[in-house]
């Protein structure tokens, strides 16, 4: 015993009072168990080892860049970019420490620090598969998606395994419209991890800009399965419901989300959609007022509230709304037809006959301009320009994309231009879906009805106008259209 505890007492003493060799070991111990709690999630036990070591050695390059890591993870990004920087000043060759810097400053927005650091992480260790793929990540949030693909591509060279890198260059893909490749990269990476939450929800964005409905929900509902906590899966869920109109469904995915980040801007905005459909528009310009409080650049969020007004008669405050999103985002397509269409109900035909001809630019070689061409001719014949509208309105029927000939759209526009009769007109409204008959025959009321008004018959304008009402289409434009004509006709 009297040896054991002579053994102990001299252990004792040189732990407090180490030489210059000794701490220097010593130091290394507290850096490797500092890491070991680092891995075990034990944050706050591995900063107090990080920081024993580096009193033990002030100049210990690795405990500063492990410090600086286990910083990051707190949350701490100032502390961990000095962490970092002070790593590198003792040992300006230390790849981790650009690499974790890099990070740190990717968390806090400066991508091109974080390029620039995750790049002299490159040069000092080019082999570094995870290097790329967070570099590939600071060029796509800085929209440089061909230099992303090029790093994502360069790291799965050197590291065919790496799952993340394959969701993350689906990302990439998907935002240049690259869907198939993006879906193929989705696969890819659950086949390598069948647990990855976030290649689920990346993989259900992408059918849901396919229109794949079911297997978008399908996608979140699995992502939420592995991380019940993702509020963004929940409002896209909520999105994809609404959109195959399981309003009920949207709006228990959408309050969900809402509880997760009370200042999710996006579930707002889906939940004012939802409301809308289910014609609560006070609480749809609620969401939509708070969406934009939260996030006062979100160009959907005021078409939506534009949208709204409308709806609501608010004409004046439409057109302010969806202006506001036109200059976030002048290319939204949508906020032009909405406002081209606010123009013709408050007929206003020149601003209205400009907003619908911009749209028609946005969507060149798309159908959904069909309708488009049907307004600017009726806007165009008003004006006193009949030829020039009907020239107009027969080549653009001559270079329609995928339309089968004598379609819906073909009957109304050649109605307009006097190739088919009322009678055939009518007759071709028919159809074995009694909801598809309704809307048709909403339409057929109000071109025909509009046929009427420009060859001055007034009289029996307003009967179809009235008629096309009856069918109680109020989501269709030309049900709006005619409820305006009607007001119109009798002031």
């Amino acid at each position: 015993m009297k040896s054991l505890l002579t053994t102990c007492v001299f252990a004792f003493t040189l732990i407090l009072n180490p030489s210059p060799g000794l701490a220097q070991s010593t130091a290394v111990d507290y850096n490797n168990r500092g890491v070991a709690k680092q891995t075990k999630g034990d944050l706050e036990g591995a900063v107090a080892d990080y920081n024993r070591a580096l009193e033990l050695n002030p100049k210990h390059a690795d405990a500063y860049s492990n410090r600086g890591a286990a910083k990051q993870a707190k949350g701490d990004l100032e502390g961990a970019v000095a962490d970092f920087t002070r790593a590198l000043e003792l040992n300006p060759k230390h790849a981790n420490a650009y690499y974790g810097r890099g990070n740190a400053k990717q968390a806090k927005g400066d991508l091109d620090g974080a390029m620039a650091d995750f790049t002299r992480a490159l040069k000092l260790d080019p082999k570094n598969a995870e290097v790329y793929n967070n570099r590939g990540e600071a060029k796509s949030a800085k929209g440089d998606l061909d230099g992303a693909m090029a790093d994502y591509n360069r790291a799965i060279e050197l590291n065919p395994k790496g799952a993340i890198v394959y969701s993350n260059r689906g990302i990439a893909k998907r935002a240049k419209g690259d869907l198939e490749g993006a879906m193929a990269d989705y696969n890819r990476a659950l086949e390598l991890n069948p647990k990855d939450a976030d290649a689920y929800y990346n993989r259900g964005n992408a059918k849901l800009v396919k229109g794949d409905l079911e297997g978008a929900t399908a996608d979140y509902t699995r992502a939420l399965e592995l991380n019940p906590k993702d509020a963004n899966a929940y409002c896209n869920r909520g999105e994809a419901k609404r959109v195959k109109g399981d309003l009920d469904g949207a709006m228990a995915d959408s309050n969900r989300a809402l509880e997760l980040n009370p200042k999710y801007a996006d579930a707002y905005n889906t939940r004012g959609e939802a409301k809308r459909a289910r014609g609560d528009l006070d609480g749809a310009m609620v969401d939509f007022t708070r969406a934009l409080e939260l996030n006062p650049k979100y160009a959907f969020a005021y078409k939506n509230r534009g949208v709204t007004k409308k709806i609501k008669g608010d004409l004046e405050g439409a057109v302010a709304d969806l202006t506001r999103a036109l200059e976030l985002n002048p290319k939204h397509t949508y906020a032009y037809i909405t406002r081209g269409n606010v123009w013709f109900l408050s007929r206003n035909w020149t601003e209205a006959l400009q907003d619908f001809r911009r749209s028609c630019e946005l969507l060149e070689g798309k159908q959904e301009q069909d309708y488009l061409r049907l307004f600017i001719w009726l806007i165009c014949a008003r004006l006193g320009e009949t030829d020039a509208a009907s020239k107009e309105l027969t080549a653009c029927l001559d270079k329609r994309w995928n339309a089968a000939p004598g379609d819906w759209v073909s009957k109304l526009a050649g109605h307009l231009l006097g190739t088919i009769s009322e009678d055939d007109l009518f007759s071709a409204a028919a159809s074995r879906d009694a909801d598809k008959e309704r809307g048709q025959r909403c339409e057929a009321w109000f071109y025909a009805g509009m046929k009427k008004l420009l060859s001055g018959d007034k009289k029996s304008a307003a009967e179809y106008f009235r008629k096309c009402l009856a069918t109680e289409m109020k989501g269709f434009t030309e049900y709006q259209f005619a409820e305006a004509e009607l007001k119109a006709l009798s002031q």
